[in-house]
């Protein structure tokens, strides 16, 4: 079994993320399974994997566009287990806590089993001038706000549905009574 775990990061955070949710599903994993990580815009061929954790950092309440695209190829293969997250709420607490705009029409294209927004970090000296003026009009603090014990146990949650015995008889599709 091959598992892609993949997301858009404009200035690192989700990136490590998604290093954190692999290193969960590897630690869980039974069998001889392999688990890469690699930015959505790097992914050359999702044929070649047979379940996807996609991500994607959200900017103005929407996801990047890379982790968009890499969605909108996932969803033309053959159907795979996929489970979405999204990064960006910052600040105690997490602020804003609304989904990204266009999850619910990701996770019904790609038939996700899950999706799970996590608190981001803010470092505002990474941010571009544009960037640094929102977030100061809008009061936005700086910091890491990451929960990695829910990341891990995310991933963890992940590994144990991709072990033999937990794969979804429907290889990824909901049942959508």
């Amino acid at each position: 079994m091959k598992i892609l775990v993949s997301a858009a990061s404009r200035h690192g955070s989700t990136a490590e993320i998604a290093t954190g949710i692999a290193e969960a599903i590897r630690a869980g994993l039974t069998g001889d399974a392999v688990v890469e990580v690699l930015p959505a815009v790097a992914v050359s061929d999702p044929a070649s994997y047979d379940a996807f954790v996609l991500g994607s950092a959200v900017y103005l309440g929407r996801w990047l566009e890379d982790a968009r695209r890499l969605a909108d190829r996932i969803v033309v293969q053959q159907p795979r287990p996929v489970w979405l997250f999204s990064s960006g709420p910052v600040g105690d607490p997490a602020k804003p806590d609304e989904e990204p705009a266009e999850i619910g029409e990701l996770v019904t294209s790609t038939h996700a089993l899950d999706h799970r927004l996590f608190a981001g970090r803010l470092v505002r000296h990474h941010l571009s001038f544009g960037e640094k003026a929102m977030v100061m009009a809008l009061r936005v603090p700086d910091g890491d706000f990451r929960d990695w014990d829910a990341i891990a146990a995310w991933g963890t949650a992940i590994a144990t549905a991709l072990n033999p015995a937990g794969i979804p008889a429907n290889r990824g599709r909901p049942d959508r009574r």
